[in-house]
C-alpha cells in the first residue's frame, strides 16, 4: 500500500517528483526503526548506545519500555553478548526490540517506526505500546506504519494508504471501522521514570563473547606446508616441467652471451694472424662470420621458444592454482555450518575472496615469475661471472653472509607488516558492508559524519601499515645499492688488474664485467623478489586457514555414512522430535531442552510461545543449522542426523521469519533450475496474489533488486517458491507477520488449499491465523508446555494456550 515508501519519502530516500515535505529541526535527524531491523557486529549495549554515551538509569528504562529485561537472563553475557552481522545470533523478535532500543536511547524528537509489532508476540506488542510507544514516548511525535488497526487505538491521527494514496484520515474514532471493538478501559499513556529500575537490574557483566575474537593472525615464518598447498594448486606435473623451462631458458642466455664473447675472441685472434694477406683475410672473414651467425642465431631461436614456454606456462600454472583455490574456499564456506557464520564477520569472508584471492590470482604469480627469472638469471651470471673472472670470488664472499642477514631482518618485517594488512582490511570491509545494509538508518539518525570518521579511522589503521612495508622496502633499497656500489667497485679493480697482467682472454674479461656490473643489481633483486614471494604467500597462508578448517564450522558435516534417502522421501511427512537438546554454540546455553513431540501425516501443527521461547530453534534442529546435542530428530522414522544436508534440505521448504530475494529474474528466484513452465509459475503467483504485483513490475524476466519488493511481498514470493516445490514437509516462520489482514486471510487460504498433502509447521504471534490447526505445540523457555488441539486447549482456562489467546485477541 505504500506505507514504507512514505517513511523513505520523510527520509529522502525517494526520488521526489513535486511538491514537499518539510520537518522543523530536519538537522537533528529522525529516529528511524526499519521493517527489517538493521544492528551492527558488536555486543548488545553497543547496539543500543549507538555511539552515545552510557546513561545508567536512562539505559535501563530504555531496556525495560522495549522488553529487553527478561532477554538478559537468557542471554549469555547479557547485555554485553556479542551480536553477529546483521543480527544473525538472535531471533526475529530479540532484533525488532534491540533496533527500537536503540532509536528510543538517541532522544529524538521525531519517530519513524516500520511495522515494528509484527515480529513479536501480542504480550510483548502491548508492553512496548504502553511502556514505550505510549510511556518514554508520549512527549515525542511517533510515526507508526502497521496493518494492525488494533494498535492504533490511542493514535492522535490515522492516515489509510492504498495503491500509494491515502484513502481516508483523521480521529481514530471516524477511520478504523473496529474503533469500539479495540477500544478497552486500559490507558496506555504511561510514564516510566528513569529511577523505576531497581539498582539489582542494572548489573553489567564485563566478559567478552568470543564471537567479537579479533581476527586470529598467524606469526613466525611461514610453514612448509603454505608453499606445498600452491604448487600441489599449479599441478603435481605442471611446476616441474615450469622449472625445467626456466633452466633451458636461462642456459640458453648465457650460451648467446658465452658465443658471443668466443665470437670477439676468436675473431680478434684470426684477424691478428692473417693482416698480410688481405684477400684470404676477407673470404676467411666472410666464412668464418657466417659461420658464428649461424650458431648465434640458433641459440637465440632456443632462448626465444624456452622464454616463450616458460611465459605461457607460469601464466597456465598461476591461472590454474587461482582457479584451484577459488574453488575450494568457495566450496569450503558453502558447506561450512551455521556456527562460521554465525562468529565469522562477513568482513573476513570479503577479505578472503577479494583481497586474498586476488593476490593469489594476480600478484602472487607476477612476483614468483620474477623470483625464479631473477635466480636462475643470478646463478647464470655468477657462473659466467667467476667464469671471466675467477678472482670475484674475492668480493663476492664476504658479501654473502652480508647480504643474508639483510634479507632474513627484512623477511621477519616485512611478512608481519602483510600480515598486519591483510588483518586490518577485514574490519574495513566489514564496516562498509554493514554501513551499506543501513545506510538509510545511518542517514535518519544523523550519524552520518561517526560512519565516515569510523570508516577512516579502519583505513587509517590498513594504511599505516601499507606505509611501514613500502619504508621498510625503501630500508632494504638504500642498502642493497650501497653493498652495489662497494661491489662494482672491487669487480672494476680485478678487471683491471687481470687486463694489465693478461690473466684472461680480452673477450671473457668483457663478458665478466658485464655480468660483474648487473651482478649487484641481480643480488638485489633475488633478495627483493623473494621477499616480496614470501609477503605474497601470506594471502595463500589465510586462504589455507579456511582450508584447513582452521575456524569452527568450517568442517562441514561429521564424517558417518550417510543413507540415501528413497525418492519419494518423505511420503508421509512425520516429523518426531525424541528428547532433543540443541543450540547453536557450544558455550551459549541450550535453546531447547528435552523437546519432545510427533506429528501425524499431513498435519498442520503450529507452534507459539513468548519471544526467545525456541520456536525458531525447532525448525534451525529441523533443518540442522547446528547439529543437536542430544535426542534424535527423524522424518517418516528416518533419523535426519543419518541424511546427507542437500538430501535433507531438499525434501524440506521453508518460509523464513526474513525473506531472502536473490538479485536476479522473478523466474530464477521461483524455478532457479529452470523446470518449470511459465503456466506453473503464473498459477503459484496467482495463489499468492502476486501475479498483479509481478505484471506490473514487467513480468517473470523482470530483475529483482532491493527495494523492488516490500518485506510483505517479499515473503509472499517465498511462499510462492514452496508452493513450487510441494513438499512434503513445510515449515512457515511467521510468514504472513508483515501483510495486512485481509491478505493474511487470503494466504491462510491457499496455505491450507496448496498443502493439504504436506505436514505444516508454522510459527505464529497471532493465535487466530491458526485456530484452525490441527495441533498445538506451546513453547516455554526451550521446553514443550503443551501440545493438543486449540479447542481442547482453549476449554482449559489455566493453560498456557488459553492465556496467549486472550492476549492476542486483547
Amino acid at each position: 500500500s505504500g506505507k514504507s515508501s512514505v517513511l523513505s519519502a520523510f527520509l529522502a530516500e525517494l526520488d521526489k517528483m513535486s511538491g514537499f515535505v518539510s520537518f522543523a529541526d530536519y538537522e537533528q535527524g529522525f529516529a528511524y526503526v526499519s521493517q527489517i531491523p538493521w544492528l551492527q557486529r558488536g555486543t548488545l549495549q553497543e547496539n543500543i548506545l549507538f555511539g552515545e554515551p552510557f546513561v545508567s538509569q536512562k539505559y535501563w528504562a530504555v531496556m525495560d519500555a522495549c522488553a529487553l529485561l527478561p532477554d538478559l537472563d537468557v542471554l549469555p553475557g547479557r547485555d554485553n553478548t556479542g551480536i553477529g552481522d546483521s543480527g544473525s545470533t538472535l531471533s526475529g523478535g530479540q532484533k525488532a526490540r534491540i533496533a527500537l532500543a536503540r532509536a528510543v536511547y538517541q532522544d529524538k524528537s521525531i519517530y519513524l517506526l516500520d511495522d515494528i509489532l509484527s515480529a513479536v508476540d501480542p504480550h510483548v506488542a502491548r508492553h512496548i505500546l504502553s511502556h514505550c510507544i505510549c510511556g518514554l514516548l508520549k512527549t515525542k511525535t511517533r510515526i507508526l506504519c502497521t496493518h494492525q488497526t488494533k494498535y492504533l487505538v490511542n493514535a492522535d491521527h490515522v492516515i489509510v494508504l492504498n495503491s500509494g494514496g491515502i484513502v481516508r484520515q483523521g480521529p481514530p474514532a471516524e477511520v478504523l471501522p473496529d474503533y469500539i471493538e479495540h477500544v478497552t478501559n486500559m490507558e496506555l499513556e504511561s510514564d516510566v521514570p528513569f529511577d523505576t529500575i531497581k539498582e539489582s537490574k542494572m548489573s553489567r557483566t564485563v566478559s567478552k563473547d568470543s564471537i567479537l575474537n579479533e581476527e586470529e593472525r598467524a606469526t613466525g615464518s611461514l610453514e612448509f606446508e603454505v608453499y606445498g598447498t600452491y604448487f600441489l594448486a599449479i599441478g603435481i606435473c605442471l611446476w616441474p616441467i615450469i622449472l625445467a623451462s626456466m633452466v633451458l631458458m636461462q642456459g640458453s642466455r648465457n650460451a648467446v652471451d658465452w658465443w658471443l664473447s668466443y665470437w670477439v675472441t676468436n675473431f680478434n685472434s684470426s684477424t691478428g694472424n692473417h693482416s698480410h694477406e688481405e684477400f684470404l683475410i676477407e673470404v676467411d672473414s666472410n666464412n668464418e662470420t657466417k659461420y658464428f651467425i649461424i650458431i648465434y642465431a640458433i641459440i637465440a631461436g632456443f632462448n626465444t621458444i624456452f622464454t616463450l614456454l616458460r611465459a605461457f606456462l607460469f601464466a597456465y600454472g598461476g591461472l590454474t592454482a587461482a582457479k584451484k583455490m577459488h574453488k575450494k574456499l568457495l566450496n569450503k564456506i558453502m558447506t561450512a555450518k551455521m556456527i562460521f557464520f554465525y562468529t565469522c564477520s562477513v568482513g573476513r569472508i570479503l577479505n578472503r575472496f577479494s583481497s586474498d584471492m586476488y593476490t593469489v590470482d594476480d600478484s602472487l604469480p607476477f612476483i614468483l615469475n620474477i623470483l625464479l627469472a631473477q635466480f636462475f638469471g643470478l646463478v647464470g651470471t655468477i657462473a659466467m661471472t667467476i667464469y671471466g673472472l675467477p678472482w670475484i670470488c674475492v668480493v663476492l664472499t664476504p658479501l654473502v653472509p652480508l647480504y643474508h642477514n639483510l634479507q632474513q631482518h627484512y623477511r621477519l618485517t616485512s611478512r608481519e607488516l602483510k600480515r598486519l594488512m591483510s588483518v586490518t582490511l577485514s574490519p574495513l570491509y566489514g564496516h562498509f558492508s554493514e554501513t551499506l545494509q543501513g545506510l538509510a538508518t545511518i542517514r535518519a539518525f544523523g550519524a552520518t559524519s561517526r560512519f565516515r570518521r569510523d570508516n577512516a579511522c579502519w583505513l587509517e589503521a590498513n594504511q599505516k601499515a601499507q606505509l611501514s612495508s613500502s619504508a621498510a622496502a625503501q630500508w632494504l633499497s638504500l642498502r642493497l645499492q650501497l653493498i652495489g656500489v662497494a661491489m662494482i667497485t672491487g669487480v672494476g679493480m680485478l678487471a683491471m688488474i687481470q687486463h694489465n697482467l693478461d690473466f684472461a682472454q680480452p673477450g671473457l674479461i668483457g663478458l665478466a664485467i658485464s655480468y660483474a656490473l648487473t651482478l649487484t643489481g641481480s643480488l638485489g633483486g633475488v633478495v627483493n623478489a623473494f621477499v616480496e614471494t614470501e609477503r605474497e604467500m601470506v594471502s595463500v597462508e589465510r586462504v589455507r586457514q579456511y582450508l584447513k578448517e582452521k575456524h569452527d564450522g568450517l568442517e562441514g558435516e561429521q564424517c558417518i555414512s550417510f543413507v540415501s534417502p528413497p525418492f519419494s522421501w518423505p511420503s508421509r511427512g512425520v516429523v518426531s522430535f525424541s528428547n532433543v537438546f540443541f543450540r547453536y554454540r557450544d558455550h551459549l546455553p541450550y535453546s531447547l531442552r528435552d523437546v519432545s513431540f510427533s506429528t501425524r501425516p499431513s498435519e498442520r501443527v503450529a507452534i507459539v510461545g513468548r519471544t526467545g521461547a525456541g520456536k525458531s530453534s525447532i525448525i534451525s534442529a529441523l533443518f540442522r543449522l547446528a547439529e543437536i546435542g542430544e535426542g534424535t530428530v527423524t522424518i517418516d522414522s528416518v533419523n535426519t542426523k543419518l541424511i546427507a544436508l542437500p538430501d535433507l534440505r531438499s525434501r524440506l521448504s521453508i518460509i523464513p521469519q526474513d525473506p531472502f530475494v536473490f538479485e536476479g529474474t522473478v523466474r530464477c528466484n521461483l524455478d532457479p533450475h529452470g523446470k518449470l513452465t511459465d503456466g506453473e509459475l503464473w498459477s503459484a503467483l496467482s495463489k499468492t496474489q502476486l501475479a498483479h504485483t509481478i505484471r506490473t513490475l514487467g513480468g517473470l524476466e523482470t530483475i529483482l533488486k532491493k527495494g523492488s519488493l516490500s518485506v510483505g511481498q517479499s515473503q509472499l514470493l517465498a511462499l510462492t517458491r514452496a508452493i513450487l516445490q510441494n513438499n512434503k514437509v513445510v515449515c512457515i516462520d511467521e510468514a504472513t507477520a508483515n501483510v495486512d489482514d485481509e491478505t493474511d486471510r487470503l494466504i491462510q487460504q491457499t496455505i491450507r488449499a496448496s498443502f493439504r498433502q504436506s505436514t505444516i509447521i508454522t510459527i505464529a504471534h497471532r493465535v487466530r491465523t491458526i485456530i484452525d490447526y490441527d495441533r498445538v505445540l506451546v513453547m516455554g523457555e526451550g521446553r514443550v508446555l503443551e501440545f493438543d488441539t486449540p479447542q481442547n486447549l482453549l476449554r482449559n482456562s489455566s493453560s498456557y494456550f488459553y492465556q496467549l489467546a486472550n492476549e492476542s485477541y486483547q
